[in-house]
C-alpha cells in the first residue's frame, strides 16, 4: 500500500506481479492478452502482442502514484493496446495519460438474465422497504445513516442494508443489517418487494454492479450526485440523484407513489436491457475489440 496525494492506493504487491508475469512468459502461444486492472499490466513480456485492458474507478487512484504512469506507458509502447474502462465517465483522464498510444474504448459489463426475468410485486406495501446492497465501509456508505435517521426511525419505512462488514461500522438500531447476501436471495427474497435500491456511496465507483442489477430488475435508484452514478440514474427518469438531506427526502417520498416507482422503474430495465445487455452482450463487445487489434474485423 501506498499514499500519494491523500490517497491510500492498494496495488499489486512485487510478488503477485512476479507471479503474473511468469504466468505471461509460460504462455507464449496466446495471440492476445485480456488484462483486468491496469497494475496487472505492468508485467506483460516484451513480445508485441496485443493487450485488452479492462479498467475500474480504483485504477485511477493507481496513476497518482509517482513514475506510475510511465511505466504503464512504457509496457504500452510498441504494442496494439485496447484500455477499457466500464464506464464512460473515465474515458478523459484515461485519454489524457495514454490516448496517443492505446485506444480509450468503454465498455460495460453485463447483467446476468435472472436480473431481468424479476416480476415485481404490483402495488407498494408498507412499511415502504428499501435496500442497500454495499460493503460495509464508511467512503461506500457514505451519509446514509445520518440522511436516512430521520426519514426511517419511526417504523413507516425500512432499511434493508446488506454486505460484509470491512470497516468498524457501527450500525443504527433502525437499520435492519442482514450480512452478506448471495445474489439469488436478492433475485428471490428482496429485490421483488422493494421500493428501490439507496447508494449514497463517495467511494471511487467505476459503474456499480449492483445498480446495473437493480435496474435490470425494475427498481428505481436514489444515488447520491457523483460521476459513476449520473451515468446510470437520470434524474427523474430512471430515478433520483440527491446533494442532501432535503434532496434525499424529496427522493424517498416521490418513488414511494406506486405510479412514479414504476414508472421509473420500467425505464430503468429499458435502460439496462438496450445499453448494457447481459453477459453474452458484453463478450460479443470484448470479441469485436479481440478483432480490432488483431487486424481481423
Amino acid at each position: 500500500m501506498m499514499r500519494s496525494g491523500g490517497w491510500r492506493v492498494w496495488f499489486a504487491p512485487l510478488r503477485l506481479l512476479h507471479m503474473i508475469g511468469k504466468a505471461y512468459r509460460g504462455h507464449p502461444e496466446v495471440d492476445i492478452y485480456h488484462i483486468n486492472w491496469l497494475q496487472c499490466s505492468l508485467p506483460l513480456p516484451r513480445n508485441r502482442k496485443p493487450a485488452l485492458i479492462t479498467v475500474l474507478g480504483n485504477d485511477l487512484k493507481l496513476l497518482k502514484l509517482p513514475f506510475m504512469r510511465a511505466l504503464l506507458r512504457r509496457v504500452m509502447k510498441r504494442r496494439k493496446v485496447a484500455i477499457c474502462p466500464n464506464a464512460d465517465w473515465m474515458r478523459q483522464t484515461l485519454d489524457e495519460a495514454f490516448g496517443d498510444i492505446a485506444e480509450i474504448c468503454p465498455v460495460s459489463f453485463g447483467i446476468d438474465p435472472s436480473w431481468y426475468a424479476i416480476k415485481r410485486e404490483s402495488n407498494i406495501k408498507q412499511p415502504h422497504r428499501w435496500l442497500a446492497v454495499t460493503r460495509l465501509t464508511v467512503n461506500k456508505l457514505g451519509p446514509l445513516f445520518d440522511w436516512s435517521e430521520k426519514f426511517f426511525q419511526d417504523g413507516v419505512r425500512e432499511l434493508h442494508l446488506f454486505g460484509p462488514m470491512q470497516e468498524g461500522i457501527q450500525v443504527p438500531e433502525w437499520v435492519h443489517y442482514h450480512g452478506p447476501v448471495t445474489p439469488e436471495q436478492l433475485v428471490s427474497e428482496w429485490f421483488p418487494s422493494a421500493c428501490g435500491l439507496i447508494t449514497l456511496s463517495r467511494h471511487a465507483e467505476g459503474r456499480p454492479q449492483v445498480m446495473l442489477e437493480a435496474m435490470a430488475a425494475g427498481l428505481p435508484i436514489i444515488a447520491s450526485r457523483m460521476p459513476a452514478h449520473a451515468g446510470i440514474v437520470f434524474d427523474g427518469e430512471t430515478g433520483m440523484l440527491c446533494d442532501d438531506t432535503d434532496g434525499y427526502g424529496t427522493a424517498l417520498l416521490e418513488l414511494e407513489n406506486t405510479l412514479t416507482n414504476r414508472r421509473m422503474g420500467d425505464a430503468a430495465r429499458r435502460w439496462a436491457a438496450s445499453e448494457i445487455g447481459t453477459w453474452d452482450d458484453c463478450a460479443n463487445r470484448y470479441v469485436q475489440i479481440y478483432n480490432r487489434l488483431l487486424g481481423t474485423s
